[in-house]
Parts: C-alpha cells; structure tokens; sequence
C-alpha cells in the first residue's frame, strides 16, 4: 500500500474523487521522523491494509492537509488515530466549523517536525492558499493542488483539451488558470516559490499527476513561472 519515494518518504494513491466533474487521482504522502513518529500528509481513504502499512512506519503523530480541499479523509484520520495532532492549513478550520484541529500551519515548521521538514504558505489568492512542505532527507518538495501534471494518457476527449488549456499535462504541468487568477496579490507568492526554488529539490511529490525523482528544482520553476 505503500511506496518508497526517498529515504523516509513514502506514499500512497487512493480511489480518484469528484470535483467539477473531473475524476480526480488522489495520493498522500507519509514521512518517518527523526523521533521516529509518523507525518501523514493529505491522507486518502483510510483502508485496513493502509492503516496497517503507515502504522509500520512509525505511530501516526501528526496528520496534515496542505489546503482547504484536501479534508475528505481527515475525520476517518483522526477517528483510527485520535492521539495524533491534526493541522489545518489557512482557512480549513473555518470550513469545517465543528471540527476540532490541533493548530493551524504557517510559514514556519512545528517544532516536532522541523529537524525533518520545512515549509511555506503561498499566499495572495483569495480562494484557497496552500501550504507546501519539503522533506530534508529524500529533498522532495511537497505540493498538493498547486503544480498538477496529468499523464498524456489522461489528457483525452473533453476532458484532455481542458486540461490542455490549463496547461496541466506532464511532462509540464502548472496551476489551474482558475486559480491562478485568484492571486490578485502575488508579491507573497513569488516569496514563497523562491523559498521553494532555494530548497533546491531533488524531487517532487505531488497529489495529482506524475511525481518527479529528478531535476525538480527547474520543474518547479517553470510550473510556477505565471507567478
């Protein structure tokens, strides 16, 4: 259920999901830290043999959603493992009003994992803003909705030309020009993609699309050059 991406990450993909109409891939990824717990990101629906494969890697210590989008799982999540601490990026807690969360993510890592990982929040976009990570070991940056890189095979029919004009098709890939014209305000973006570009990755995970194990510091620049 799990797969290797680099030392200490690891990730799995789930059943696709709705949204807009467009069968959507989901994947999450999960990191064993240094005190030996387990960060789970965006997680996918939660199965028997998944919860086993992550529990193999560490106890499950902090859950995560990099944006406001990626919550269906969460209270599954928290259900199998309520000790775990549960971090909401910017405007979920509002979302899910009822929904108890642990802490919001900022610009800066908590202090359980930041020997491990890093971040920053791309902010400006009156939509959604999303929080992106990089795990130190393996160098992989973490995005979840903003860089999308649809297989050639996927781009077909209705559905390939629009992916098409998004320009969300590997081996290149971005933004949904949606989205992208959300950020009426992109000083703070720019700042965050080039504390993104400065991590120099090695690879890049991402939730929907193909990932990339090479080389993802340019991938990174050119998806985000709209910025």
């Amino acid at each position: 259920m799990l797969t290797e991406f680099g030392p200490d990450l690891y990730f799995a993909d789930g059943p696709a999901v709705p949204f807009y109409g467009f069968p959507y891939p989901t994947r999450m990824a999960v990191a064993r830290l240094s005190s030996r717990e387990t960060w789970v990101w965006s997680p996918i629906e939660l199965t028997r043999d998944l919860a086993d494969a992550v529990e193999a890697v560490g106890p499950v210590s902090h859950i995560v959603s990099p944006n406001k989008l990626h919550h269906l799982a969460l209270s599954a999540w928290k259900r199998r493992w309520p000790e775990a601490r549960l971090h909401a990026p910017p405007g979920l807690a509002r979302k899910m009003k009822g929904f108890r969360f642990d802490a919001e993510l900022g610009d800066e890592p908590d202090r359980q994992w930041i020997v491990d990982i890093d971040q920053v929040v791309f902010r400006g976009s009156f939509a959604m803003e999303e929080v992106v990570f990089f795990h130190r070991a393996s160098r992989t940056a973490i995005f979840g909705d903003l860089i999308q890189r649809f297989p050639e095979a996927a781009a077909t029919g209705w559905k390939g030309i629009l992916l098409r004009l998004d320009d969300l098709v590997a081996p290149h890939g971005s933004t949904p020009r949606e989205w992208r014209l959300s950020f009426l305000s992109r000083d703070a973006a720019r700042a965050a993609r080039q504390r993104v570009l400065d991590w120099k990755p090695e690879r890049l995970l991402i939730a929907h699309g193909e990932c990339v194990d090479s080389g993802a510091t340019d991938v990174i620049a050119e998806a985000l050059r709209w910025i």
